[in-house]
């Protein structure tokens, strides 16, 4: 008998299936298409505290880079972890003391954070625009190959028994009176114990297959590569200030604000944009433009500088901007793990844990009461 059928093999159901099977859970990964195949494959690998105000978010940042460094430190190399710290930059004097106020209460619970005034910047990059006014230096913020990390917890999940199955789309839930025992899929029934849904920004679809609510909505993002540039061109993940609001809007217009960093391979990566239009994948010349004037304004030197492509990704998207982490009381047997928006490969470790923890029976170390799925009404309760 299957104890957990996990509907998604993206990172946030590879961490949930490989920590349920360290906790002993039998495990079944059901994937409608290939393994990282919708938003870990369109991802930077972001794996931040700094861009998060105080809340139940940013604690649930600091708990996942705790699993990331102690519970999952020895496999570090296998997807490329690396804790290179981020950069926050303010182009106005009112950004950076928007900035500095931020800091304050991030150090309270808990984020090292260090203030840096604005002839100083170019000692943490050379290449920085002169004309900035302020930063702030993160030591905590890191990186990972997302598609190396839904890979290998995937691989180690079924070095401990989990199975994975693609090609397995899930079409309707199995029940026994009102408790969900199980799914049907596309290659046949998988009857189980409990049923995690980890399906990204398809997530509120497969909610509404069992009868109940999560409001996960696709958010696009474009993401620009250029040309391999000698190695640390750029040292650290390099942000302005205004992404901190822009992470935190609903607004569903186009929204840019510089984030730009180097990889290993010597590319240099540019965002990001966010905007609501559903699962257009129409490539946006106003989204792309706007990044890369923004780039430059930060730094000079990537106006001679090529783009050798872009891609484009939709963020499973919380009009809260809490994930959905837990039990669902109006289907019992039914669990979430979902709607990260574009923090979802930093908090995926930690989701995984905690979800595993409660599976199981455990007290998890984050209360999971922010993060509640009824926490949101039913449609017919927001139109009456």
């Amino acid at each position: 008998m299957t104890d957990l059928v996990v509907i998604g093999a993206g990172v946030v159901g590879a961490a949930a299936a490989y920590f349920a099977s360290l906790a002993g859970l039998r495990v079944v990964v059901a994937e409608r298409g290939a393994i990282a195949g919708g938003t870990s494959s369109a991802g930077e690998g972001n794996l931040l505290v700094s861009d998060k105000e105080a809340g139940p978010e940013l604690d649930l940042a600091l708990y996942a880079q705790r699993v990331w460094r102690e519970d999952l430190a020895e496999h570090a190399g296998l997807w490329e972890f690396e804790s290179k710290g981020g950069l926050v930059v303010a182009g106005s004097e009112a950004s950076a003391a928007a900035l500095r106020e931020l800091a304050v209460h991030q150090r309270r619970h808990g984020v090292e954070v260090r203030d840096i005034p604005g002839d100083e910047l170019r000692g943490y990059e050379p290449h920085l625009s002169p004309e900035l006014r302020g930063g702030a230096f993160y030591p905590q913020d890191a990186q990972v190959q997302p598609m190396l990390v839904v890979a290998h917890l995937l691989r180690l999940a079924r070095g401990l028994g989990a199975r994975v199955r693609t090609g397995a789309e899930v079409t309707g839930f199995l029940r026994a009176g009102d408790r969900v025992t199980g799914v049907r899929t596309t290659a046949g029934d998988l009857p189980a114990g409990a049923v995690l849904n980890a399906a990204g920004t398809w997530a509120g679809d497969v909610a509404a297959l069992a009868g109940t609510h999560v409001p996960v909505l696709p958010r696009r993002g474009f993401v620009l590569v250029t040309q391999p540039m000698p190695a640390r061109t750029i040292r650290h993940k390099v942000y302005a200030a205004e992404y901190v609001g822009d992470v935190a809007s609903s607004d569903a217009a186009l929204q840019t604000s510089p984030v730009v960093e180097g990889t290993g391979s010597g590319t240099i990566l540019i965002g990001a944009s966010r905007e609501r239009v559903g699962f257009d994948r129409t490539v946006s010349t106003a989204a792309i433009g706007a990044l890369a004037s923004k780039a430059i304004a930060l730094f000079p030197m990537l106006r001679d500088v090529r783009v050798m492509r872009t891609y484009l990704g939709f963020r499973p998207y919380c009009p809260d901007h809490l994930p959905v982490i837990g039990p669902d009381p109006r289907a019992p047997g039914l669990w979430h793990a979902c709607g990260h928006e574009g923090a979802g490969i930093g908090l995926s470790a930690g989701t995984g844990k905690l979800i595993a923890q409660a599976l199981t029976g455990e007290r998890p170390d984050l209360e999971l009461e922010p993060f509640a799925p009824e926490r949101f009404p039913e449609p017919e309760e927001v139109l009456s």
